[in-house]
Parts: C-alpha cells; structure tokens; sequence
C-alpha cells in the first residue's frame, strides 16, 4: 500500500529555508535581481524549485526575505492606492514614516538603503526590484498615461525623506513628529500621484 502524502510542510528538511534564503542572498548579490532565478537559486540550495515556492511564493517575496527588509511596499503601497483618490499621497507618506517609527523595521532599511548608496553590486539589485516589482505596481494602479513617472517620482520623494531623516538626519526633517511630515510631503506624493 502506498501512502499518499498530504499537504503542509515537506519531510526532511529542516534547513532547507535557510539554505534558501543563504543561496538567494548570494544569487541576487552575483546575478542581480533581475537575472536571478528561482531555479538557480533552487540550485545552489540544494533543493527543488517548489519547495522555494513553497516557502516564499514568489521571488519579490524571496528577495524581501532575504534582504531582511519586513515591509512590502512592492504590495503594500499599491493596495494603498486601490483605496479613495482622495488623501492618498498622505496615507502612503503615513505608511511609509510610521513604518520607520518600528525600530526593525528602521535599522533593516537603513542598512538596504546605506548599502545601496554605498554599493555599486547592492545598487542593481534593489533598483532591479524596484523596476520590476514595485514602480510598475504601484504604475499600475494609477489611471494615467504618464503613470510610471508619477510612480518614480513618488518613489523619490519617499526615499529622500527617508535619507534625510534617519540617515542624514537633516534638522527639522529628523525632528519633526509624523503627523507634520505627513501634512507637508502628503499634498506633494498627490499631486505627483494624481495631478
């Protein structure tokens, strides 16, 4: 009598995430983000490709693992977006500077964003991610014909703020509460967004 296996977590392979997650991070860092495969990555690992799938899901999924990064601004922001026109650029500007109120969330994105600045093999990765999984999401979502500037420079905007206040620390950007910042740089990701 066979017996039949069900679904749920594979036998036999009690490390076998993070061997996953150790080969992603050496694929994306030699190959990009753009070249990566989740086949190769399979590879490296020592496993089969579905069972990455089924740890991850998709290769965005895979990259935020293995950047170490606990947002998903590539889904969350789009969601956002889907929601009333109306007061979007602030509820994007709230998600995005409460989000680095989370101190892990913080120190994980200051070191993705130092290592960008720094880095000339980080910078092809996250850039490969952000043409690919991000901009075009959140372009998506946007009834425009110029959507992808609109995105790009939403995105801009976003990741000056976040340099110059937790990096760079400018005065009165890294002293200024939440609900100041959202009040000035909301109007601009609307207009960018919508106008």
């Amino acid at each position: 009598m066979v017996s039949r296996r069900g679904r749920g977590r594979p036998r036999g392979e009690s490390d076998a995430r993070e061997r996953i997650t150790a080969a992603a991070v050496h694929e994306f860092g030699e190959h990009g983000y753009e070249s990566a495969t989740i086949r190769a990555i399979a590879a490296r690992a020592g496993v089969d490709p579905a069972l990455v799938h089924h740890y991850f899901g998709t290769k965005a999924d895979l990259f935020a693992e293995a950047a170490g990064f606990p947002l998903r601004p590539d889904v969350d922001v789009p969601a956002i977006l889907r929601g009333p026109r109306e007061g979007a650029g602030e509820r994007v500007a709230r998600y995005v500077l409460e989000s680095f109120e989370r101190p892990e969330v913080r120190k994980r994105g200051i070191m993705l964003l130092r290592t960008v600045i720094g880095s000339k093999l980080a910078s092809p990765v996250v850039a490969g991610f952000l043409t690919r999984e991000m901009l075009p999401r959140i372009a998506g979502a946007l009834d425009a014909d110029d959507a992808q500037l609109r995105a790009s420079l939403a995105a801009s905007q976003i990741v000056g703020m976040i340099v110059a206040r937790h990096i760079v620390k400018v005065p009165g950007i890294a002293d200024a509460t939440v609900d100041e910042l959202v009040d000035r740089i909301g109007p601009t990701l609307q207009r960018y967004l919508y106008e």
